[in-house]
């Protein structure tokens, strides 16, 4: 693919917006076009995926550069538009409403909904790639790493510049852990890494940076703190901006009241579910009886080493059961999350689809040491528990989903995988373990439904704290209460919900796969064709998923919930 300024591509899209091509390679070269523009303007996102040619860079998050964004991705998405789909092959034409939808969802955040001068989460300064990810010699890592150190300094005056203030105390707060977190993990944790290198050249110029980047984030820091004291106004966008999100960066175009509906339904589902295992467990006790002892038995000697055992077993039944199809022979990691990133439990890093021979890592986070001695035994949660984080993290959920995303045919399938698509998976993929028979017995069960309550809790939490006042300690009543999570879990979850409003989207995923699973096999022979419906939903990348239903169920597929 060839390299392609911002100035020549933005020529191009004016001098061409008023022409439709007509030849199917036109538009395999607008996509790999437009792949290089985005990494051009998106250099962490490059780095990330494994283009480690644009290794230590970062966006312009400059006022300037965030409107060149803007105007870039409004052109390409005329250009994408005035494709006649009558000139493209089918596969073509699906990419065509995949490169519309994605560049309709970046268009949302920057644009209509001025995320990068409202929420500090919006800037990724993650520089885990370098200093994690073993893609190349640590010669050559520390290097990159010492780039991007020297550019930090500089983006978080951006981001300073950018965000508006006062902000809502729950911005400044969520922003001083990430920067405070940032802060302590560029101090304590990258010398670390980099402490193996001899070459006193390489070794100086790094110093030199990092010690840049540390006094940045802890002037970020700060900054942060000196918000949280003038904190003031509303995390909440309002029910308009709220369904705009679904719509422009899903595709899901509902009235809120029924997108509600389908979430409250289910988790009156899953709770009956659980007072029926609970039942078994601990006979004509409250439930809380009940979880008491299923999180007593904790995962051991640690959550970390529980996790790697589990992954070994889970891809077994996988095989075993033909459930889905495992591409390739890749392994994933576990390891604790970094500081700056232990604002949930569990996340998934997989190795990018540029990326060679480079491991895809699970982190499982830490309880926070502010927390009570209570708190901090009750984060950590039963083995069973662990065990359909780990299947949602792991085996088959994002670690599989990513080996065939990243095998896709379409290059831009394998570059943009969207949140109710990878979470929404992830999420369907606890409970299609239960129901293809693993470990059928009532506290595994137990483990599986808090997972699914968790989501539930998010679902309905994202509705309520953006679109109908529900405030921040409700919502941590929600997650305990009715969502049966740990207090210093409530906490967490409660707060994420403000300034990641979409996180409803693990449980929005999975109810549109569950759908299409229902709708695509009914006429299949049902659990028979489970597999052949994976593999084909999985074979698409990761797009907004009513285009894949519009795909494999035609115009008459009906609404995605």
């Amino acid at each position: 693919m060839r390299w392609i300024s911002l100035a020549i591509l933005g020529a191009m899209l004016t001098g061409c917006s008023q022409q439709k091509p007509t030849a199917s390679k036109e538009w395999d070269t607008f996509v790999n076009d437009y792949l290089e523009a985005y990494f051009a303007a998106n250099p962490s996102a490059a780095a990330y995926v494994g283009r480690h040619d644009f290794d230590g860079k970062l966006p312009d998050w400059s006022k300037a550069g965030i409107q060149k964004e803007i105007d870039r991705l409004k052109a390409a998405r005329a250009k994408a538009q005035a494709f006649d789909p009558k000139t493209l092959d089918e596969h073509q034409q699906f990419d065509r409403d995949y490169v519309v939808s994605v560049i309709n969802g970046q268009l949302f955040w920057l644009d209509t909904a001025k995320w990068p001068f409202k929420n500090p989460t919006f800037y990724g300064l993650d520089p885990n790639t370098y200093v994690a990810r073993e893609y190349a010699p640590i010669e050559t890592r520390i290097k990159a790493y010492t780039a991007y150190a020297k550019a930090v300094p500089l983006a978080m005056q951006q981001i300073r510049e950018n965000l508006q203030t006062p902000m809502p105390r729950e911005y400044a707060d969520i922003g001083k852990l990430q920067f405070g977190g940032l802060a302590s993990y560029y101090e304590k944790d990258v010398p670390t890494v980099f402490g193996v290198v001899k070459d006193a050249q390489l070794q100086a110029d790094f110093k030199e940076a990092n010690a840049l980047a540390i006094k940045a984030a802890k002037e970020m820091d700060t900054w942060f703190a000196d918000q949280q004291k003038k904190a003031q106004g509303t995390y909440a966008m309002g029910p308009e901006l709220f369904r705009e999100m679904i719509r422009a960066t899903e595709n899901v175009d509902l009235p809120l009241d029924k997108v509600e509906q389908a979430g409250r339904q289910d988790m009156d589902r899953n709770l009956a579910a659980l007072k029926q295992a609970c039942q078994e467990i601990a006979p004509d006790k409250p439930i809380a009886d009940c979880l008491a002892k299923v999180n007593a038995h904790k995962p051991q000697p640690d959550a970390v080493a529980a996790a790697r055992q589990q992954i070994v077993g889970l891809k077994a039944f996988v095989q075993e059961k033909g459930i889905v199809s495992i591409p390739g022979t890749e392994e994933a990691k576990v390891d604790q999350s970094p500081p700056y990133q232990r604002y949930n439990f569990a996340y998934m890093d997989p190795a990018g689809p540029y990326e060679k021979g480079v491991p895809s890592i699970y982190y499982v986070a830490p309880p926070d040491p502010n927390w009570t001695a209570a708190e901090r035994d009750a984060y950590i949660r039963g083995e069973s528990v662990l065990l359909f984080t780990t299947v949602h993290e792991v085996m088959p959920g994002h670690f599989l989903q990513f080996l065939h995303s990243n095998r896709v045919a379409s290059p831009f399938g394998r570059v943009f995988v969207g949140y109710a698509f990878a979470e929404g998976w992830g999420h369907y993929a606890e409970e299609l373990m239960w129901e293809a028979g693993y470990k059928k017995d009532p506290e595994t069960h137990v483990g599986q439904l808090l997972n699914a309550l968790l989501r539930n809790g998010r679902y309905l939490s994202a509705i309520g704290l953006h679109t109908k006042g529900m405030t921040v300690e409700q919502s941590e009543k929600l997650f305990l209460n009715e969502a049966y999570q740990d207090p210093g879990g409530a906490k967490q979850q409660a707060r994420r919900g403000t300034f990641d409003p979409p996180y409803l989207n693990y449980l929005l995923g999975k109810l549109m796969i569950r759908k299409l699973r229902a709708d695509w096999t009914a006429s299949r022979g049902g659990e028979k064709a489970w597999r052949e419906f994976h593999d084909t939903f999985l074979s698409f990348g990761g797009p907004p998923i009513p285009l894949i239903r519009q795909k494999m169920l035609g115009a008459a597929g009906g609404p995605p919930l």
